[in-house]
């Protein structure tokens, strides 16, 4: 087994959405190069060296078993990936994504390819303030002088400017900090697989409904007109109680909570079951309860065709659901989309599963949580 290196690295861009590039950048440099042990405060500094806009900078601790030859081959193969092209000239210019190799542990490194310590850190303010973040005390093994002293006497006066959003080591830091994710969708829609895939992948408390533990629903199946306002009640009176027992406090060591509904789907369902007066009724008991319950940071709705969620609907075989009628799973359709019109637009995620298969299909569970990640990132 190899020795791991400590390499300290600095990451900037200055096109397309900086932030996502950046916080992507490093999820990748994680999966293919090492762990990410720290990342510093992100900083806007204007363009170093020629006119173009300005840059969003950060830098990183990276444990890597690999040698710096080999570390800058998949640092330049992830610039390549991010749509970076580099200028045969060697003149400046804009770029979707710049990663830098400044230390590589005390190692004086000078070959075709590369130099380490980077030649110009001592130069550039935007390499100096973020790496202060994360190692104030490094030596730089040349001049020996620690980050500190290279940042007082650096000359160099741009202003640079530290944005209060930050980047994330690694992809399950990052969901913690979403806090409280709600997958919803409609019956049959895959929500509680998915809840359950994340809550398995990125150490989340996982809250389910207990639908099947309703003594009313095989009877709502069977009769709706009769069972459908006790049915609801029931599922309200449920739902709080769980919401305000389980959403309370993390359990010990879970990093975040994700559920498979929200307690508003309790709205949604009632308005289309309910008669008019019943539906009253019960909308001012939910509204009175719907102020208590924490509310999802993150609320990802899993959009599948009607006639997708009866085969699906088909295929898990509860005897109580195989009578349910297109008709009914389109108005409750309808009921999410009416509902998610009045919701706030920054903590909403549609997401389109028709074609999607991400319990056999790998690739289409990333680019599921990718959507996540790319949402809460612009978003959050």
């Amino acid at each position: 087994m190899g020795v791991y290196k400590t390499a300290f690295l600095s990451i900037g861009s200055n096109l397309g959405n900086r932030r996502l590039l950046l916080q992507k950048a490093i999820f990748q440099i994680g999966k293919i190069a090492g762990e990410i042990r720290q990342v510093s405060a992100v900083y806007e500094t204007p363009s170093w060296g020629f006119e173009g806009e300005d840059f969003l900078n950060a830098c990183l601790e990276l444990q890597t078993l690999l040698t710096a030859e080999e570390l800058l081959v998949k640092l330049l193969s992830i610039e390549t990936e991010f749509g970076r092209k580099r200028n045969e000239s060697g003149s400046y210019q804009s770029r979707t994504l710049d990663i830098d190799i400044i230390y590589y542990e005390k190692e004086i490194i000078n070959t075709k390819n590369l130099t380490v310590p980077h030649p110009k850190l001592q130069d550039r303010k935007f390499i100096l303030k973020p790496l202060a973040d994360i190692t104030p005390q490094f030596y730089h093994p040349i001049f020996n002088k620690d980050t500190r002293n290279l940042l007082q006497e650096c000359k160099d006066k741009s202003t640079i400017t530290k944005q209060i959003k930050r980047l994330f080591k690694n992809r399950h830091t990052f969901f913690a900090s979403i806090q409280y994710l709600a997958i919803e969708g409609n019956i049959g829609a895959g929500k509680t697989t998915l809840a359950t895939k994340i809550s398995e992948d990125f150490n989340a408390k996982l809250i389910l409904e207990r639908f099947a533990e309703n003594p009313f629903l095989p009877n709502f199946y069977q009769d709706q007109a009769r069972y459908a306002f006790p049915l609801e009640m029931s599922f309200l009176a449920d739902r709080y109680q769980q919401f305000t027992e389980d959403t309370s406090q993390l359990d010990l060591f879970k990093s975040f909570m994700v559920s498979d509904y929200d307690i508003f789907k309790s709205l949604i369902f009632a308005k289309v079951t309910l008669q008019q007066n019943e539906f009253d009724l019960y909308r001012r008991v939910f509204n009175f309860m719907y102020k208590e319950v924490k509310k999802p940071k993150v609320y990802v709705y899993l959009y599948q065709t009607t006639e997708r969620l009866l085969q699906q609907i088909k295929l898990r075989g509860r005897d109580y659901e195989q009578n349910i009628e297109l008709a009914y799973l389109e108005k409750i359709n309808r009921g999410y989309f009416d509902f998610l019109k009045t919701y706030p637009k920054e903590n909403q995620l549609i997401i389109d599963v028709s074609e999607l298969d991400f319990v056999k299909n790998q690739n289409d569970y990333q680019a599921i949580l990718t959507k996540i990640e790319d949402f809460a990132l612009a978003n959050l």
